[in-house]
C-alpha cells in the first residue's frame, strides 16, 4: 500500500480562523482567515482576510506577499468565500509576528502603516486531524489534509479596539469544535 497522496501539493502552511456572531446562528459579525504560507505558487508570506464592524463591513487584506495573497484569493481562499476571489480589493503591506503556546492560546500579530491588528485564540480544545480528497465535496476542488484546534475563546482587534462577537460551539463528525480554530500543519492539494 502507498503512503504517497497521489493529488498535486498546491500550499502548505497554517490557516488559523476566527468567526465571531452576537448570537449563536446570526451573520457572522467578523470573518477573519489567518495564512502562514510555507509554499505555494506565489512564494512565502502571510495574509489576513478580514471583515468587521471594525472595517465598517468591508473586507481588508494585510500581507507581506502581494503574489501569494492573489494566488490563496483565485484558488483555496476564493473557494472557500467567494466574496475574496475579488483580486481589485486592495492589499495592504504589513509585519506580521506571533507569539504562544496552542495548548493554551495563540496570537498573531500585524502591524501596517496605519493598523495593529491582533488574533487571539484560547480555551483551545483537543486537536483533530481532517483530510479530504480534491472533488470529495461538490464544489471544493481542492483537498487539504490539516490539524484543526477547536478554540472555544477568540478574540480579534484593530488599533486596540475589540470587534463585537463571540465565538459558539459546533460540533465536527462527533468530535467538539468551535466558529474559531488553529489549523496548523494544513497542506492543500489539487
Amino acid at each position: 500500500m502507498s503512503t504517497l497522496d497521489p493529488n498535486r501539493l498546491i500550499m502548505t502552511g497554517e490557516n488559523p480562523f476566527i468567526r465571531l456572531s452576537e448570537k449563536d446562528g446570526d451573520p457572522l459579525s467578523t470573518d477573519a482567515s489567518f495564512w502562514r504560507v510555507i509554499t505555494c505558487p506565489g512564494g512565502p508570506g502571510h495574509v489576513l482576510y478580514v471583515k468587521s464592524e471594525l472595517t465598517d463591513g468591508a473586507w481588508r487584506i494585510y500581507s507581506d506577499n502581494i503574489a501569494m495573497a492573489r494566488w490563496l484569493q483565485q484558488t483555496v481562499q476564493g473557494m472557500l468565500n467567494p466574496e475574496l476571489a475579488d483580486t481589485s480589493i486592495p492589499v495592504i503591506g504589513a509585519e506580521f509576528s506571533k507569539e504562544g503556546d496552542p495548548r493554551y492560546f495563540w496570537t498573531e500579530r500585524l502591524v501596517s502603516y496605519d493598523d495593529v491588528v491582533e488574533l487571539t485564540w484560547h480555551d483551545c480544545g483537543d486537536p483533530l486531524l481532517i483530510h479530504t480528497q480534491p472533488n470529495q465535496t461538490p464544489g471544493r476542488p481542492y483537498g487539504v489534509c490539516t490539524v484543526l484546534i477547536p478554540a472555544h475563546g477568540a478574540r480579534l482587534t484593530i488599533n486596540g479596539e475589540q470587534a463585537a462577537g463571540t465565538p459558539f460551539p459546533r460540533d465536527r463528525e462527533g468530535k467538539p469544535f468551535s466558529t474559531c480554530a488553529l489549523a496548523f500543519s494544513e497542506s492543500w492539494t489539487e
